[in-house]
């Protein structure tokens, strides 16, 4: 008589018992990855930030009534920025420039005025792809933003 096997040298249960564990590997896998890249577009204070957003449409209406409009030039290493509408801007602007998803991206500079009425931010990196890109005045009262695909050596109009 045909002795049996012991049920580890099987190949069926190795294979019922594996299964489930790929399942655990894979959801331990994931919760991790969700951990550890969290999401840094979510507010925690919609209340705020709604409030912001009124802020800035003033802010927008009012760039909009002095007529502001600015031409941005993008190179390799800088970005220039020439005013062509309103009245003439000599103080400093706060430039920002936001990228959609990556909050590490984001950087912003406050940038003068050379004699020539030509702003001037030096890059440490070159930038390319979607950007928003803010100007502000320095007393903050007024704003142009414009949601932007940046290349190299190209212009751009912000009004």
């Amino acid at each position: 008589m045909n002795k049996p096997q012991a049920w580890y040298k099987q190949f069926w249960p190795w294979f019922l018992i594996i299964l489930p564990l790929c399942a655990v590997f894979a959801s331990v896998n994931l919760m991790f990855l969700a951990v550890e890249n969290k999401d840094s577009l979510v507010s925690e204070d919609y209340y705020k930030d709604g409030k912001a957003i009124n802020m800035d449409l003033r802010k927008i209406k009012h760039a909009k009534q002095l007529g502001l409009q600015f031409e941005l030039h993008l190179a390799k290493d800088e970005i220039t920025l020439t005013q062509h509408g309103g009245e003439p801007y000599a103080a400093a602007l706060n430039v920002e420039f936001y990228h959609p998803t990556l909050q590490e991206k984001d950087f912003g500079q406050v940038a003068t005025a050379d004699g020539n009425m030509v702003y001037h931010i030096k890059l440490n990196t070159p930038i390319q792809g979607s950007w928003e890109v803010r100007l502000e005045g320095f007393d903050r009262s007024w704003r142009i933003q414009k949601r932007l695909e940046l290349k190299d050596n190209q212009q751009y109009w912000l009004n």
